[in-house]
């Protein structure tokens, strides 16, 4: 209930303002939405700062930014190898991108990005009204560098569209903020750095080898305009694929330079004639050189990573943290290794298609086929959607088109998935590493012909070895004080005490006697058979255990023919002896890594590890027999076909049945060896002169060793001279080789 005398005071002494109010009641209503029209859009704005839709970066995370960035590896010459990524991305300092490429960034995306402080309100109505009211979600033309940055370190959440004004707020925000931490210039490298060019390629480092095959600083105009015209839409203004609707963005980006004073409209004239010019180039993880070798250490330098974390606690990880690693690897001779083992093997392959033609090499039950039949992605799949053995073969033996790979280049093929299958594994595959005896330091590692379509690392396969091994054997044979002129008949034995073996020299020859020295030249089974037997098989185990092999010895005197299974990496470590006077050099590969900011995380020992396997005397009438090898014996054709100059030693091996070919070479400054087998031991030749090692490995090394000489940049090697072992030496070593 009113006051009574309240009541009439108003009464008495406001009529006229009373009758006034009561008329004009919608100003109060007008002054109330005005309020809340102001209010509103304040609270929200507050909302989104203080974290009711989400938590924002403060300035401390946005400090301290770190995108993936792929890590780099390089060879000792400083050439990049390749990268390990999950973003394709290149960190780039601002120095190193060309001035124009920014130009044409700000002329086109932000042409007030020097004046404003992360917002441009000018634009601000604009896109509220295509976002808000248009419910168009690409809009995004009035956002600058700064917002656009925000949004590709903190993207948008797939939600309703009514969530994009949120979205658009927190974007000016972090805008804001990452203006009050960084300069313009830091932000413009953080931009580059940060934006995605389609095709998983993220960051102007990436796309600018990608597309342009250069590096940023290198971009031409017209190059940078169409980099910065694919960042409106990468998929509609990709070069490669829609080159047309490129070509007219780029023009816009000129025409962009030229309103916004970058360019003058003569210039922006004679490049819009010019046509749309890519160096594309896709490098891919099976690209590039030294693909095993990649492959192959990334594990182990992940493992070390893991194993030592930074400072701070914090794990490194490979393939995001943007790392330098840096290895031994000789990028010249890795190429000279690829391009050997790519010449030889593609002619040995045709070789052997026509060693087979008219022959069937498979069967359907083999076990190599069958194994690598339900291995197969399509053979998985089938199983996993409920086909039966039956049906699954059935498809799998219905011809179709297909492009399968060859040494020709791809080529398209009316087959049925069992046929590929056969085809692949109908390949020779190869490895091949080069390492230095005096440091360990390896120069060249190739495991295989073609790491996209076989992935497997034959550097660090086992086979059994072959004569590789003999050498390691009449090492023994001579510390345990054996004459180099000793002389053995050349007869096959049956050796009662090892259930009747009785081996046979390749060629079938027999009569007569070798020397120890001229056993080994000529690779005579007999005679090796016999030195073993001489000194004993325990003793000849213990001695070449010695070598670091890591894998079983057979406890048999086959072990002299190579029976053991061992790896090529294992094989050159342990020839690194016969060049390095009786000490085995651990082979090397990493030197150094660094983190994102060039800091040292780990520098490794550079001082050779070395041990001793045998006395400096034994391993110098080793070399010197090896190169007997070399100069008459069974790898003569280094100096026949191949024309090698300089001192070279070296070992042929070949396998029971040619399944493996084997050859090793020794240079006092480099040790290098090939294999050359199938995947599969059922891929072979069938004769000895087309499956000998000789003929399947060794020309892998002449082919190599033929670019090394030639080379002036390593007259080292060629002229590298073995320790001479001594008059005595010498004396007891002259000798015919068969009598």
């Amino acid at each position: 209930m009113s006051d009574p005398v309240s009541r009439s005071f108003f009464d008495g002494y406001y009529p006229k303002a009373r009758r006034w109010l009561r008329g004009r009641r919608w100003w109060w209503w007008a002054l109330i939405g005005l309020g809340f029209t102001l209010l509103l859009p304040l609270a929200f704005v507050l909302s989104v700062a203080w974290g009711a839709w989400g938590p924002l970066p403060d300035r401390a995370e946005l400090a301290n930014i770190q995108h993936h960035t792929a890590s780099e590896l390089y060879s000792a010459d400083g050439a990049l190898l390749g990268k390990y990524f999950i973003e394709n991305r290149t960190q780039v300092d601002f120095e190193d991108i060309a001035p124009v490429l920014v130009d044409a960034l700000v002329a086109t995306e932000d042409a007030r990005f020097y004046e404003h402080s992360g917002v441009d309100t000018r634009s601000l109505m604009r896109v509220a009204f295509k976002s808000v009211l248009l419910r168009d979600e690409s809009s995004g033309g009035g956002s600058t560098l700064s917002q656009q940055l925000a949004k590709n370190l903190y993207p948008r959440a797939r939600r309703a569209w009514w969530y994009l004004p949120v979205a658009k707020v927190r974007e000016m925000l972090i805008a804001r903020r990452l203006e009050s931490v960084y300069s313009k210039e830091e932000l413009l490298t953080l931009y580059l750095n940060t934006v995605p060019f389609g095709e998983s390629v993220f960051g102007i480092g990436a796309a600018t080898e990608r597309f342009f095959s250069c590096a940023p600083a290198e971009l031409r105009p017209e190059e940078a305009a169409v980099l910065v015209g694919m960042l409106k839409a990468t998929t509609a203004y990709n070069p490669r694929r829609n080159p047309e609707r490129s070509q007219a963005r780029r023009n816009v980006v000129l025409d962009q330079m030229v309103v916004n004073g970058y360019l003058e409209s003569a210039t922006a004239d004679s490049l819009k004639a010019l046509p749309l010019s890519l160096r594309y180039r896709n490098v891919t993880r099976s690209d590039g050189p030294a693909p095993y070798f990649r492959q192959e250490i990334a594990q182990e330098i992940q493992s070390w990573l893991d194993a030592h974390p930074a400072e701070d606690g914090h794990t490194y990880n490979l393939y995001t943290d943007g790392l330098r690693i840096h290895t031994t690897l000789d990028s010249r001779l890795q190429g000279y290794a690829e391009a050997a083992v790519s010449k030889h093997m593609a002619s040995l392959q045709k070789d052997f298609f026509q060693h087979w033609e008219g022959r069937k090499l498979w069967d359907l039950n083999d076990p190599g086929l069958v194994r690598a039949y339900q291995q197969s992605p399509r053979y998985r799949s089938l199983k996993a959607a409920g086909k039966t053995e039956a049906e699954i073969l059935e498809i799998f033996q219905q011809p179709r088109a297909m492009r399968v790979w060859s040494w020709e280049g791809e080529v398209e093929k009316e087959m049925s998935p069992m046929d590929s299958l056969m085809y692949y594994l109908s390949f020779l595959q190869a490895g091949f590493l080069a390492m230095e005896p005096g440091t360990g330091y390896v120069r060249a590692w190739v495991g295989g012909i073609n790491y996209q379509h076989f992935q497997y690392d034959h550097v660090t396969a086992q086979r059994q070895v072959g004569s590789t091994f003999k050498p390691i054997v009449y090492a023994a044979a001579l510390e345990g004080g054996m004459d180099p002129c000793q002389y053995f008949p050349n007869e096959q034995t049956v050796y009662t005490d090892y259930e009747d073996w009785s081996p046979g020299n390749a060629d079938g020859k027999y009569g007569g006697y070798y020397s120890l020295r001229g056993g080994l030249t000529h690779s005579v089974n007999t005679i090796s058979a016999a030195v073993i037997m001489s000194i004993g098989v325990d003793q000849a185990v213990t001695f070449a255990r010695r070598f670091g092999f890591t894998h079983e010895l057979p406890q048999s005197p086959s072990l002299v023919l190579g029976t053991a299974d061992l790896t090529l990496k294992e094989m050159v470590g342990a020839y690194s002896a016969f060049a390095n006077r009786g000490e085995r050099t651990l082979p090397v590969y990493l030197t150094r890594i660094e983190d994102r900011q060039g800091q040292v995380i780990v520098e490794f020992p550079v001082a050779p590890e070395r041990v001793r396997v045998m006395p400096d005397y034994v391993a110098d009438m080793m070399a010197d027999m090896l190169q007997s090898v070399v100069d008459s014996g069974t790898a003569s054709r280094l100096r026949r076909v191949y024309k090698l100059p300089g001192e070279l030693g070296g070992k042929t091996g070949t396998t029971q049945n040619q399944t493996d070919g084997w050859f090793i070479g020794i240079n006092p400054k480099l040790v290098a060896g090939a294999w050359v087998g199938g995947a599969d031991r059922k891929v072979r030749f069938r004769s000895l002169r087309l499956g000998q090692g000789a003929n399947t490995a060794l020309p892998i090394y002449g082919l190599f060793m033929q670019q090394v000489m030639g080379d002036r940049r390593y007259r080292d090697i060629r002229q590298a001279s073995f320790q001479d072992p001594g008059a005595s030496s010498l004396m007891a070593m002259d000798c015919p080789a068969f009598t």
